[in-house]
């Protein structure tokens, strides 16, 4: 997979940026003295659902749906419902401030696992009244809706397949270099690159590259995460070549990793993906 030729692959910008700032770094912080308690995640894990909109006649491609995976999940955690609670009781019972950050705490305390899903028709409807935010992406269609106990997913949720989401691949752009198009700003873009060598299915591409834009917001500068998540996080996804690869392999700080647990697909340990707002070609 490369980047997508010719797409802007961003979500709306923020409006309200002391809000935004207020819960990126909420969510930094809580990362940073995060402590997983392991015995609480196996006996009673949670998961952040991304749901694939698939329709019979008009499935999108792999590229596009792994592209509105990523933005999706940072799109849920910078909403103003994501929001840490604040002093205005009254304003944010009104406006949904906050209402959705209690689960995602819980869910960022633990494996921060997704579990990806897809969902046409009257499915798809039913999905669109759940919690979460939906981010569209050259005709693909992803719903991130707010975490819950792996056992209990919702009614709508659970009617859904999980396992087999492998869309068809789109074109490769002639020059790889030039394949993403630019915000038309000063924005930073961020890069995600997916290891050589992996054959993922789209659904679990859909989870790594969730879990690369969620790290970058949590680990990358802050300074750097705040302008680019103001502007709607504006992200291209690529497959990294081996040199490439090699290369954000020993990048230090401008470069977060994820590391996956093995549960689908690769072994455990496997380094799936890299996020970085520096140029990786």
């Amino acid at each position: 997979m490369t980047s997508l030729p010719g797409i802007d692959a961003r979500a709306a910008a923020a409006t309200d940026l002391d809000l935004l700032a207020r819960t990126v770094d909420e969510w930094r912080h809580r990362w940073r003295d995060r402590v997983v308690d392991e015995d609480r995640e196996q006996a009673d894990p949670w998961s952040l659902p991304l749901v694939v909109r698939v329709e019979r006649t008009s499935a999108p491609t792999h590229d596009a749906a792994v592209h509105a995976a990523a933005l999706s999940v940072v799109a849920i955690l910078t909403r103003p419902e994501a929001a840490p609670p604040g002093d205005a009781d009254d304003l944010a019972e009104e406006t949904g401030e906050g209402s959705w950050h209690a689960a995602l705490a819980r869910w960022s305390e633990g494996w921060i696992r997704k579990v990806v899903r897809r969902a046409r028709g009257s499915r798809w409807l039913e999905v669109a009244e759940l919690p979460g935010v939906t981010v569209s992406v050259a005709g693909a269609d992803v719903r991130a809706l707010i975490p819950h106990p792996v056992a209990e997913p919702p009614p709508a949720l659970a009617r859904l397949q999980i396992a087999g989401l492998d869309l068809p691949r789109g074109p490769e752009p002639a020059d790889e270099t030039a394949a993403a198009a630019e915000p038309g700003d000063d924005s930073p873009i961020l890069t995600i690159a997916i290891a050589p060598g992996l054959e993922l299915t789209t659904g679990k591409a859909c989870a790594q590259v969730g879990h690369a834009a969620q790290l970058a917001l949590l680990q990358l500068d802050r300074a750097t995460v705040l302008t680019w998540a103001a502007s709607g996080h504006p992200l291209r996804v690529v497959d990294a070549t081996a040199d490439e690869w090699r290369r954000l392999l020993a990048a230090g700080p401008g470069v977060t990793l994820v590391q996956d647990g093995g549960f689908t697909e690769v072994a455990p340990g496997t380094r799936t993906c890299a996020a970085t707002f520096d140029r990786v070609r």
